[in-house]
C-alpha cells in the first residue's frame, strides 16, 4: 500500500497506537555515535524551597545570635572546613564532594529562580531553555531499552527548546517498604510481557508504512519516541530491574534512610547503574519542605538528618561501584535564605549568597570554594553565578557550555549564554 499524504490527525491517532520503529532506528543510530560518551552520567538533587545556606554548609559561628542561629559547626575531615552540626555523615566524607559558597543571583522568587538554577539562564519571555537533563538526553541518548532522562517527581522545567522528545521519564517517590512502580513502564495486572509483545505486532506492521516521516511535528515525534521506549523498557529485564527496589537488601535500603528522600537517592543510584543518563531527585513539599520562613530551626532538625544520610549513602554507593569518577552530582537549591532571623523563627528569601554541593566526576573533593562575608549576606568578591554552576557542571559531564543549539525560535542558542565553568572544581 502507498500512502501518498497523511493529515496531522490521522498521524495522531496511529501514533497513539504505538508506532515509532522509524524515530527509534534514527535513536539508535545516535547512540551508536555516543558510544564512546556513554558512560557518562548525572544526579541532580534539587533542594526546592531553598535550604538556608549559613544553616548547613556557610556557617557563621562569630555572628551575632540573630544571624547566627541555633546551630554549631563542626569539624570535617579537612583541617578548616566546617559545616553543620545535624551533617555528621557528610562532614566524614568531605574529600568526596566540594562545596561551592558565593553564589549569588537577583532573583528571589520561587519560580523565576527555580527555571534560573535548572536550567543555568534566567527566563527569557522568548526562549523556553530546556533542564540540565533533557540536555544530556540529547547528547548522551542511553541505550533503547532504558530512558536516558528520568525525573523522580515531576520536571519542573522539561525540555524548553529541544522539544518533547527530550522530556523525562516521570517516576513518583519510592516509599520505603511499599511496593514500587512507575506509571507507563509496570505491566499492568493480568498482564505479562508475552501479551504486551504481541500488541506491539500491530504497531510494528504499521510502522512500516509510516517511514520516511522524518519531518514530524515535535508533538508527534514525542509520542513516537515515548511509545517505542516505553515497549523497549517493559520488554526489557534490565529495565524493569533497575526500578525494582526490591532487588536491594534490606541493609542497603535501610543505609539510605526510611523516608522518601533517601529512597529516591537509592533509585537514583539503580537507574545509573544499569545505564540511564541522568537523574533529577526534586526534594520538595510535603515531606521536604526548604522554605523555611517560620520555624526554621525546627524544620531543619527534621529535614538535615534525610538529606545527610540520604547524600552520604549515595557517594558511598557510588564509590563502592566505580561510578563516582564517571557521575556528576550536584545539590542545590533556588537560594539562599536571609541572614536574619525573622519574628517567626525562619529566614526568609535570599538570592545574594547561596551554596552548592558537587561531586563526581572530575570534581576535586575535600575543598571549599568561594566566600561570603561575616553575616552571610554576600560573596566576598563577585563570587559565582547560576550561570557558573550550570557551566560547571555540564562541564563535568563533557559538553561544551558554549555549544550551539537548534531552538524553536529560528535562530541558534548558546547553551549557558553568560557563565564559565569554575575552574578551581576540577
Amino acid at each position: 500500500m502507498m500512502i501518498s499524504k497523511l493529515n496531522r490527525r490521522a498521524f495522531i491517532q496511529v501514533g497513539a497506537l504505538g508506532s515509532g520503529l522509524s524515530l527509534s532506528q534514527y535513536l539508535r543510530v545516535q547512540a551508536s555515535q555516543n558510544e564512546e560518551q556513554n558512560h557518562r552520567s548525572a544526579i541532580f538533587i534539587f533542594m526546592e524551597g531553598a535550604p538556608s545556606h549559613q544553616d548547613t554548609f556557610d556557617l557563621k559561628p562569630d555572628a551575632p545570635a540573630e544571624v547566627r542561629g541555633e546551630f554549631s559547626p563542626i569539624q570535617t575531615t579537612q583541617p578548616g572546613i566546617q559545616i553543620c552540626e545535624h551533617l555528621p555523615m557528610l562532614a566524614s566524607r568531605v574529600d568526596d564532594y566540594a562545596i561551592l559558597r558565593g553564589i549569588t543571583h537577583n532573583v528571589a522568587d520561587h519560580g523565576l529562580a527555580k527555571k534560573y538554577l535548572l536550567t543555568g539562564n534566567k527566563s527569557s519571555q522568548t526562549i523556553s531553555y530546556p533542564e540540565y537533563g533533557s540536555i544530556v538526553s540529547h547528547q548522551y541518548p542511553s541505550d533503547s531499552k532504558l530512558p536516558s532522562y528520568v525525573s523522580i517527581d515531576e520536571a519542573f522545567v522539561g525540555p524548553g527548546y529541544l522539544g518533547s522528545r527530550y522530556s523525562p521519564l516521570t517516576a513518583d517517590k519510592p516509599r520505603y517498604g511499599a511496593k514500587y512502580s512507575v506509571r507507563g513502564i509496570t505491566l499492568e495486572e493480568g498482564l505479562t510481557v508475552a501479551k504486551y509483545k504481541s500488541q506491539m505486532q500491530l504497531r510494528n506492521d504499521l510502522d512500516l508504512a509510516f517511514q520516511g516521516f522524518e519531518n514530524l511535528d515535535d508533538q508527534v515525534q514525542g509520542m513516537d519516541r515515548f511509545s517505542k521506549q516505553a515497549y523497549d523498557i517493559i520488554s526489557s529485564p534490565e529495565a524493569r530491574k533497575a526500578f525494582d527496589l526490591s532487588q536491594e537488601t534490606r541493609e542497603e535500603t535501610d543505609k539510605f534512610g526510611k523516608h522518601e528522600f533517601g529512597q529516591s537517592l537509592l533509585l537514583a543510584a539503580r537507574l545509573i547503574e544499569a545505564g540511564v543518563h541522568f537523574v533529577t531527585v526534586r526534594l520538595r513539599p510535603a515531606e521536604f519542605d526548604f522554605d523555611t520562613h517560620q520555624d526554621n530551626f525546627s524544620r531543619l532538625r527534621t529535614l538535615l538528618p534525610p538529606f545527610d544520610r540520604g547524600l552520604a549513602a549515595l557517594l558511598d554507593r557510588l564509590k563502592e561501584r566505580g561510578l563516582l569518577p564517571t557521575t556528576a552530582i550536584m545539590a542545590a537549591g533556588e537560594f539562599g535564605r536571609t541572614p536574619k532571623i525573622n519574628g517567626s523563627g525562619g529566614r526568609d528569601h535570599w538570592a545574594r549568597a547561596m551554596t552548592a554541593v558537587m561531586a563526581g566526576g572530575k570534581i576535586r573533593g575535600g575543598q571549599v570554594i568561594g566566600e561570603t562575608d561575616k553575616s552571610a549576606s554576600e560573596p566576598v568578591g563577585n563570587g559565582f553565578s547560576p550561570d557558573d554552576l550550570a557551566a560547571s557542571f555540564y562541564s563535568n559531564l563533557g559538553i561544551d557550555p558554549k555549544a550551539e543549539f537548534s531552538t524553536n525560535v529560528g535562530r541558534p542558542i548558546t547553551l549557558v549564554r553568560e557563565g564559565s565553568p569554575i575552574s578551581e572544581l576540577f
